[in-house]
């Protein structure tokens, strides 16, 4: 069949979809009075319902108001279902062709396959032809049969030239062979139409006699449908009886012009403002749609917007002010919480830095910066820490960084920003009367440069009470290696000689080579601790005093650890550098013995280990008390050498006792000694030698400055710290107590360090 035109090509197709809205002639513009529905179906430009309303004769929708609903009809007999002018699309009604009923079946007995032929044409030829801007959408749409042995087709034209195609449906008369929702070809079957048609003659044939009113292949059904508005099922075998029609999607199309060729033809393109004839209330806002508008009513205002007869809008009588005002508080107290967190903070941080300056200044802060820049040598390594600096190696003092505990203070291990792995003792609340000696004795302390004294690094005077910073050592202490059975077996002579030559160095070396002299006042195996090479390193100067130089002696309150406290000092409260001797004695007794100092485990003679170390020296019992992991029988001589210093070291009177300088060279001749063995495992290496000698060497003159000569005479006290885990290096503020105080402590005695 002809066509008016060539068939509309795909890409001006798409182009003109978006001016379907637009376009319309100079002559037939319509007028502000059309209908914008027939019905329930939105008939929007350029489509309408009456003179002046549409494009041209094609977009004519007849309106039919004698039915209920009205229904509009495209041409003679196409109800429209729906327009879309966004898709180019509009849906029309297409009747469905169906042989339930039907009396012409002609029996065919000579195929042995086809029983009888039943045809029926579609009543009515499906035409376009006097609809020149519509097709049948063959993206849409399919061919569809339904029922067993049915045969549905098409035949027409496109440009001209003839077609015919359909599909074909089978089954074995069985429900249960069909597949609900698939058209695959068992009962049901679809294919698609050509593309550009405008006019079809549909058939459907039935390979079965359908005068048969049983079975499930008693109806035959045929009809072009939009593709995704039919879901085969298989009661549809029946039901499509009863459905006369099914939609059939139409593309159309207002020209075969571009969108730029259509916008220069000034007489037929035409922009519609459906607004601009005020259909809304004026408390309402109107937008302009395709082919119609809609109203809106403004803010703090309900209603549908129209004009009469539709109701306007009225204000909100209950939400018009309410909403603002509680709007308005929210607002107002979300500022103000805001705000005054703002401050509070602010305050806060101010309070904390005036609450750091004043416990830096308290703890003399300003003093120690004053005279640090003026030191040499290890001042220059000395650090005041900020508390920030502190609170992020220790994770805020967490617990799990926890190493040492004790009456005075905590100390934590942390790791600083430069990888050093550190001791830092924070102190408990204490006296804060001292802080000029406090500040004096840290200065000497990081004055003191030996390798066998644990350094100083620095301290933080930003909190309550002063925090100090120590090297690490990572080896525990001398007392954990005796003590330990599975440690002491591995403690071998020569290390423990090495340890008691280092401790000795060191203790002559604060005595007489400091600028200070220091007496340590707590010399102990818990305040003598090993790195991973063995090396002694003497720690815990909380009990030390500082000796002014016009001194020998100080008198104190008694301070130290039951077992190896001087009792001519306990007697006397008169410190002197021969009460570390002592100590010094029982450090020595306890390396040849691997016994505690004091045990109510033994007898009650034995209980102290240093009356009862001297009493078996004096009665040559020294081997009976001896450790067996030292005592070989070769070394007998050099263990009751060294035994005979610890017991001279362990005199009652203080001036019996030798000075350290003194204990040093002695143990310095044992140095000569291991050197001569006739095994060469047992001898120390040039290295070890060298590191010994240069501790132990002293110059006979004690290095004092002449300028301190008139300095007031003043006790000084390194705050005391008491615990004997791997590290025991706190320094804080010293609670000191009273000869009696000591008593008490014989009824507890014990290992650790204060």
């Amino acid at each position: 069949m002809a066509m008016n035109g060539k068939l509309l090509q795909p890409l001006l197709v798409l182009g003109v979809l978006i001016l379907l809205i637009l376009v319309a002639s100079a002559a037939s513009k319509p007028n502000s009075g059309c209908d914008p529905k027939c019905g329930s179906v939105k008939i929007p430009y350029p489509f309408g319902t009456s003179e002046g309303c549409y494009l041209d004769s094609t977009f004519l929708i007849t309106c039919n108001n004698t039915s209920q609903p009205p229904k509009p009809t495209l041409g003679p007999d196409m109800f429209v279902e729906d327009i879309s002018v966004l898709d180019g699309e509009l849906r029309v009604s297409n009747p469905v062709a169906n042989l339930c009923k039907s009396p012409g079946c002609i029996a065919k007995s000579s195929d042995p396959y086809i029983t009888y032929v039943c045809t029926v044409e579609y009543s009515g030829k499906f035409s376009l032809s006097k609809l020149s801007n519509f097709r049948i959408s063959d993206k849409r749409n399919k061919i569809t049969a339904v029922g067993c042995g049915v045969y549905s087709y098409i035949q027409g034209s496109v440009e001209q030239k003839g077609f015919t195609t359909g599909c074909l449906s089978l089954c074995n008369n069985n429900a249960s062979d069909v597949v609900n929702g698939s058209c695959s070809g068992i009962g049901c079957c679809q294919t698609s139409i050509p593309k550009g048609a405008t006019e079809f003659n549909l058939s459907v044939r039935s390979l079965i006699d359908s005068t048969k009113p049983t079975g499930i292949g008693r109806c035959a059904y045929g009809f072009i449908v939009e593709e995704k508005a039919y879901n085969f099922l298989s009661s549809d075998f029946q039901d499509l009886e009863n459905r006369p029609t099914v939609p059939l999607v139409l593309d159309w199309a207002v020209g075969n012009e571009t969108c730029k060729e259509a916008e220069k033809n000034k007489d037929s393109y035409a922009y519609i403002d459906e607004c601009i004839r005020k259909p809304c209330h004026s408390n309402a806002t109107c937008t302009n749609t395709d082919g119609n508008y809609t109203c809106t009513c403004r803010h703090g205002f309900e209603g549908d917007g129209m004009v009469p007869p539709g109701i306007g809008c009225r204000a909100k009588e209950s939400q018009s002010t309410i909403i603002p005002i509680a709007l308005g508080i929210s607002i107002g107290l979300l500022v103000l919480l805001v705000g005054s967190s703002l401050v509070y903070w602010l305050l806060q941080k101010r309070k904390l830095v005036k609450l750091k300056e004043k416990w830096f200044q308290q703890n003399g802060g300003l003093m120690l910066q004053q005279r640090l820049p003026n030191q040499t040598g290890s001042m220059e390594t000395t650090k005041v820490f900020s508390t920030e600096e502190l609170e992020k190696p220790t994770d805020n003092y967490n617990k799990s960084r926890v190493i040492g505990q004790g009456g005075c203070g905590v100390v934590y291990k942390g790791i600083l920003s430069d990888n050093r792995v550190v001791a830092i003792k924070k102190s408990k609340i204490g006296e804060q009367s001292q802080i000029e000696q406090f500040i004096n004795e840290v200065i000497v302390l990081t004055q003191i440069n030996h390798r066998n004294v644990v350094k100083l690094l620095g301290c933080c005077l930003e909190t309550e009470v002063p925090m100090l910073v120590y090297e690490f050592i990572t080896n525990g202490t001398l007392s954990d290696h005796l003590h330990d059975k599975s440690r002491s077996s591995l403690l071998s002579w020569d290390k423990r000689l090495k340890i008691a030559t280092e401790t000795a160095g060191s203790l002559a070396y604060l005595h007489y080579e400091a600028s200070m002299p220091i007496i340590h006042q707590d010399v102990k195996t818990a305040n003598i601790l090993l790195d991973e090479n063995h090396t002694a390193k003497v720690s815990d100067f909380g009990a030390s005093r500082i000796v002014p130089l016009d001194q020998t002696q100080l008198t104190t309150l008694v301070q130290g650890t039951f077992g190896y406290l001087d009792p001519e000092y306990f007697h006397t409260s008169h410190l002197t550098d021969k009460s570390d001797v002592y100590s010094f004695g029982v450090v020595l007794a306890e390396l040849l013995t691997g016994k505690k100092v004091i045990s109510f485990d033994r007898l009650e003679s034995e209980r102290n280990l240093a009356t009862y170390f001297v009493s078996m020296v004096k009665d040559d019992r020294l081997v009976e008390v001896l450790d067996d992991n030292i005592h070989n029988g070769s070394n007998v001589e050099e263990l009751k050498k060294v035994a005979n210093v610890a017991k001279r070291c362990l005199s009652v009177k203080g001036d019996d006792r030798p000075t350290m300088k003194e204990v040093a060279v002695e143990l310095d001749g044992n140095v000569a000694k291991r050197c001569l063995s006739v095994k060469g495992d047992d001898r120390p290496t040039m290295k070890e030698v060298a590191v010994e000698l240069d501790g132990l060497r002293v110059q006979g003159k004690q290095v004092r400055k002449e300028a301190n000569l008139n300095k007031k005479e003043s006790e000084y006290s390194l705050s005391a710290s008491a615990h004997s885990l791997s590290i025991d290096v706190g320094v804080g503020y010293s609670s000191t107590g009273t000869i009696d105080s000591m008593g008490n402590q014989a009824l507890t005695p014990t290992d650790d360090g204060r």
